[in-house]
Order: C-alpha cells, then structure tokens, then sequence
C-alpha cells in the first residue's frame, strides 16, 4: 500500500519532515528548500527557502526544535528558525571548507550536526552561546576523498561516514563544550573528537564508492549501500563482522533501518526494497516495497516493441516502468516511527515524486523472514 504525491516536475534531490508530518521540506534540484504544509488531502506551497546560490544538497528538520538545516554545493550551511511571527530565519554556519558540502544531518539530542564535503572531511557544528553564533570542528584523518554520507549514533557522540574513496568509518564526534563524557559503546571508548573507532573497506568486499550509511536503532550495526549496488551490515557485537549481499539490481542511493534487523533500501532501480539480518548476522532479501503490477499504458508488447525501433535501435514510443517511481530514487525516510521501528517510509526521486510506502504489505511476504 502506498500514497503518491507529486510536487514538481523537477527532480527532488531530498526532502525531510516536520515532527507531526503535517509539513515538508524538499530541494526541486536548484538552489532553493521549498516548504509545503498539508491542507485536508493537498499540499500547499508555504514559503521557499532561496539563500543558497548553488544546489541544494541536504536538509534535515530537527523534530523537537524545530529547526531545519541545509546545506549547498556553495560551501555553506544555513540553520532555519521559525520566529514568532512565523517566518523562517536563516543563520549561516561558519563551515571553513573550500569544497562543496553534500550531506547534512542533526544529531539524536539536537545540540549538534555534521555536514559531510568534497573537502575530505566532516564538520561538526554546534552553537556557540558567547558569540551567538554556529561553529564547527572538522574531522579529516583518514578520508581521502568527498565525503558522501553520514548519520548519528543513537548515543549523540559517534558518527558513520561514508566516502568516494571506498571506504565507511567510525568516528568520535564528542564536543567537549556541549557534550557530558560520553559512555562505552561496542564500537569503543576512545572520546576525542575524530577519533577513528572502526574502517571498513569497501573494495574488499566488491568495490564501488559509498552512497549511503546509517546506523541501526540501537546503534550496534552500521549498514551502507555502494554504487556496485550490494547491500554491506557492519556488527559491531560481532567483532565488526560484515555480511554483504551483492544484488541484481543498480545500484542504491539510499538506506535506513526501519526494524532492528531490517533495512529498506532505494536508488536506480527505481523501487524500495527491504533487507533483513538473520540471525546469523548476514544479509537477505526480503522484498519489494512496490507491489503494483506492470503496467500497459504504452500498448506494446515483446513483438511490438521491437517492430517500433527505428534505424537507431531507439524506440519511438515513450516506455513507462512498471514501478510507481519512474526515475532514481534519490532519498529514503522514515515517515512514521522511529528509526529501528518503524511502519512506513517515504522516498523521493528524480521523477519529482514523492511516495509514502507501507511496510506491512511486502511482495512475496517476506519469502518467510521475519521483520524482527
């Protein structure tokens, strides 16, 4: 079962929720947030955020403070304040990288947020009281290249990093001036701020550069999707075992843990799909989200399809998937739950759609697994 609902004829590039879902924030593929509140079954445009002067790359929306923050191919990161007389404010965020930023994220307490670059490095921002204003504290060691994901530990310190150079990473993101003295983890004790607790290569297990990562709920396992389109769990119980499934499908752009042993995953192939953790530890399929059935809008058939080409080998007919999604999808989130139990997802694409799937109602049930 799913919702369709279509913002834009330009690609969505990401899109996050408010805390009671009632309004969303999304990047048509240019410079500018636009924010859309719900009005009865239809979305109403609220307010379009424009200070960025390139595209927007990430955005999240804290769900307590009510704080939304961005960040752009220009460099920068802006904080979004909702003031009394309901206007947002923005607040630039003093990032000191020379690259274009590509993924932002808050942390679980709301207190801090990293944004990851093409700088080789992450910077980890929180709010400095004395001079009112955002500051930050990179993380460089040993990233070699963009750095293309993120997210944080359920705990506030530790983050995971993922880059082009192949490679997922742990590290410490504990700020002395906001934080307590964080407690053990399974993934190490070390406090430091860029402290590196775990590496994983991603080369040894197939290769391709990391597009998403994400920790699980109760923050013991790591889970990452790479452009040779596998599926990689990281457990950190586990002596930092890692289980990877090498797909048929393209490659994915984005995952998320919606169970404790269950992830959803999503990119070129243009349909969501769940993966869960046996209790061995390693990967499996479960199922496709979109369960619609192919669709015959073109009228072409095998034989048809072949008689319509041209010269060129090029169809004449536009063809339609048979996937609600008609393009990539680009990002996945969690839409009602919490991350490590949740009911539904949403995800967005370059179709300029946005889907709200449900994870009860999985092709082929599960093919007898278990959402644990």
């Amino acid at each position: 079962m799913s919702e369709k609902h279509s913002f834009s004829l330009s690609p969505i590039t990401c899109h996050a929720w408010n805390k009671d879902r009632t309004q969303i924030a999304l990047s048509p593929n240019n410079n500018e947030v636009h924010i859309y509140h719900r009005n009865g079954g239809d979305w109403v445009l609220a307010d379009i955020f424009s200070e960025h002067d390139l595209r927007v790359t990430g955005i999240d929306w804290a769900p307590n403070s009510n704080r939304i923050v961005t960040c752009s191919a220009d460099r920068n990161a802006y904080v979004w304040t909702l003031s009394e007389d309901g206007k947002w404010k923005p607040t630039l965020v003093l990032l000191r990288i020379i690259r274009a930023a590509t993924c932002v994220k808050w942390s679980p307490k709301e207190n801090k947020f990293a944004v990851g670059s093409g700088a080789k490095l992450i910077s980890v921002c929180y709010f400095e009281r004395e001079n009112d204003w955002w500051v930050s504290k990179h993380i460089k060691k040993p990233i070699k290249s963009t750095v293309t994901a993120l997210d944080w530990h359920p705990n506030n310190y530790l983050l995971v990093v993922g880059s082009t150079d192949f490679k997922v990473r742990v590290y410490s993101a504990y700020v002395k001036d906001i934080d307590e003295p964080p407690p053990a983890t399974p993934w190490g004790n070390k406090a430091a701020i860029g402290q590196l607790l775990a590496e994983f290569h991603n080369s040894n297990y197939g290769g391709g550069w990391i597009h998403s990562v994400s920790f699980s709920g109760d923050g013991t396992r790591v889970s990452w999707v790479s452009h040779d389109g596998s599926v990689c769990v990281a457990d950190a119980t586990r002596n930092n075992a890692v289980s990877k499934l090498r797909t048929e499908y393209l490659p994915f752009l984005s995952c998320v843990w919606v169970g404790p042993r269950s992830l959803v995953a999503a990119g070129h192939s243009c349909c969501p799909m769940l993966f869960v953790v046996d209790d061995n530890g390693e990967v499996q399929f479960g199922g496709k989200l979109d369960t619609s059935t192919k669709k015959e809008a073109t009228g072409l058939s095998a034989m048809k399809k072949f008689q319509s080409f041209d010269r060129n080998a090029r169809l004449e007919n536009d063809t339609v998937l048979d996937t609600i999604h008609q393009n990539a999808v680009t990002c996945v989130c969690i839409y009602q739950g919490v991350k490590g139990n949740a009911s539904r997802v949403s995800t967005s694409g370059n179709d300029g759609q946005l889907v709200v799937w449900d994870l009860q109602t999985v092709e082929g049930g599960l093919q007898g697994l278990k959402i644990a």
